[in-house]
């Protein structure tokens, strides 16, 4: 039977909020107002130092779908378009793009699991080379955005998600990994075989260890050029630096993920 490896998005393979990295070209696309970028980046903040629980995730949820009422979907997708690469290169972990990497070569597909928006997570997983991406679904209205949520995969929804693709393509889930840094989705990691906690917060650390389930570091964030083969950049709407704190280590954790991966 076929098998997947499936990943959460931010903090697992990039090291941020993808929605929020977006909020600097999308002020610069005339979506939103200099107050909201530096909302999302206070919210960004708060996400990455002290991880985000079920209540502090509702709270950047129903913010972000009030945000985005009345943007228009064409202007959204060509801004994500253009700024994709200045957002998203040096965001990636270096450990994150190996481990697809090993799971390729192992025949494995790569899935994207994310409560983001389908607008941001499928053209991140198309740079990445994921066979398949979860997301939320914004509900659209006349070619605008509502408000409202169509399908959010967050949290137990993420394992439903997971379920149901396996049963669409075949994949024997007690043969599959999963990794996410968020106590939000234990579910996720529960529904497979091989669960991963990836830079977890204190509550995933504690029902890693309680279940002994192993706990990677990732700490490099990358370019992707240096990585992957890219397509020309496109001319872009704006560019938004986003600084990637580079640290020495983790060859431990390489070791340990060969010596697991090719059991």
């Amino acid at each position: 039977m076929p098998t997947a490896a499936f990943f959460d998005l931010d903090k697992t393979i990039i090291a941020a909020s993808s929605t929020f990295a977006f909020s600097r070209p999308f002020q610069a696309g005339g979506l939103i107002s200099r107050r909201a970028v530096l909302r999302s980046a206070y919210a960004q903040f708060v996400y990455l130092v002290g991880g985000a629980d079920h209540d502090q995730m509702e709270k950047m949820r129903q913010f972000m779908s009030q945000l985005c009422a009345g943007w228009d979907v064409a202007t959204v997708r060509e801004i994500v378009a253009d700024t994709l690469h200045h957002i998203v290169d040096p965001l990636v972990y270096d450990e994150a793009v190996s481990l697809m990497e090993e799971h390729r070569a192992a025949g494995r597909d790569i899935v994207i699991v994310s409560a983001s928006g389908s607008e941001l997570v499928e053209p991140i997983g198309e740079l990445l080379g994921a066979d398949r991406v979860i997301a939320s679904q914004l509900e659209i209205v006349d070619g605008r955005y509502s408000g409202e949520i169509d399908y959010y995969a967050y949290g137990p929804e993420k394992a439903v998600a997971m379920r149901r693709l396996a049963g669409e393509l075949g994949y024997d889930l007690a043969q599959c990994y999963g990794y996410s840094d968020s106590v939000t989705d234990v579910p996720m990691l529960e529904a497979v075989g091989f669960p991963h906690a990836v830079n977890p917060d204190r509550e995933l650390r504690k029902i890693a260890a309680a279940n002994g389930w192993p706990v990677l570091v990732f700490t490099k964030p990358v370019a992707l050029r240096s990585r992957l083969r890219l397509p020309p950049v496109k001319p872009t709407l704006a560019v938004l630096a986003v600084g990637g704190v580079a640290t020495a280590g983790g060859l431990w954790w390489a070791q340990a993920r060969r010596r697991r991966l090719g059991a």
